[in-house]
């Protein structure tokens, strides 16, 4: 026979499963608790406090997602995650240790709190939307992500200009173009670090014709290609290519490109800083050499 107390333990259990393993003191006294039963719990450890009136359930050895929703449940409602907590939500940026960025829909409202960054902004306040369920209350700039009310990609890019380092916001932007994430009114270059960008600049410079850039050719990823020239450029860094098996794996690639008719040609970072225009004229040579 299933007690009280038992199905007490059930609608917690239920709450915090859907939350990463957090509760609110609203939750908790809606399953039935006391203050005074909160409180006991607390001292028992099987409740840990996280922020005024959010609890984890059980333990503190809590994922990234429970640390963020915890932050948005202690903000109240229209809370969301948003910046770079936003960002390392939708795998854009690494997640950091350090405060928690919140945002609310509103000027007024939760203060500042221990371990949380809370921006006001009333632009998220709340507007109609043609779904149901959570969806439809929530802003159109506002969505939900392993079911954490979040900043949509395109607001998420934007709250990060001048909240992080310019190149961390290219980072974030090249990251979400390669996920497929919705960018709306936002362009980019299709380049998926600074030396591509670089090197995309010298084409531009130099007059040189458009490449395709990142591109599928058989089983690989083409930095930059001009398909009719049969042409591939490889752009290199020593962090990102000095390992043992990216080495080999760049060896089989250029193979199988010649094997496919292309000619390959690398590039690394000094050469592009240190030579710019011997790159361009060795990319020109390559563009106007008769490949047939």
């Amino acid at each position: 026979m299933v007690g009280k107390g038992d199905s007490i333990d059930w609608e917690i259990a239920r709450s915090a499963a859907s939350q990463h393993g957090v509760v609110t003191t609203r939750q908790l006294v809606e399953s039935g608790l006391s203050r005074a039963a909160i409180s006991k719990r607390v001292r028992a450890g099987r409740l840990h406090r996280l922020h005024q009136g959010v609890y984890a359930v059980g333990h503190v050895g809590l994922s990234w997602e429970g640390r963020w929703m915890a932050g948005v449940l202690a903000c109240g409602n229209g809370a969301v995650l948003s910046h770079a907590s936003a960002a390392a939500l939708w795998k854009l940026l690494p997640p950091e240790d350090g405060r928690i960025d919140v945002s609310l829909p509103t000027r007024n409202g939760c203060r500042q709190r221990r371990g949380l960054r809370i921006h006001r902004c009333p632009s998220l306040a709340v507007s109609p939307l043609p779904t149901s369920g959570l969806q439809k209350r929530l802003p159109r700039l506002v969505t939900v992500c392993a079911h954490i009310p979040v900043t949509i990609p395109e607001r998420t890019l934007a709250d990060l200009r001048g909240a992080v380092r310019p190149y961390l916001v290219r980072k974030a932007t090249r990251q979400a173009e390669f996920l497929g994430l919705p960018l709306g009114e936002i362009e980019t270059d299709r380049t998926r670090s600074d030396m591509e960008r670089d090197f995309l600049r010298l084409c531009r410079r130099h007059r040189l014709p458009e490449p395709e850039v990142n591109v599928g050719v058989g089983r690989w990823t083409v930095d930059f290609l001009w398909r009719a020239q049969l042409l591939a450029v490889e752009t290199d860094s020593y962090a990102t290519h000095g390992g043992r098996t990216t080495f080999d794996d760049d060896r089989r690639r250029d193979l199988e490109l010649r094997r496919a008719g292309f000619a390959v040609h690398r590039f690394s970072e000094l050469q592009l800083e240190a030579e710019p225009a011997a790159v361009a004229a060795d990319v020109a040579a390559a563009l106007r050499r008769d490949r047939s």
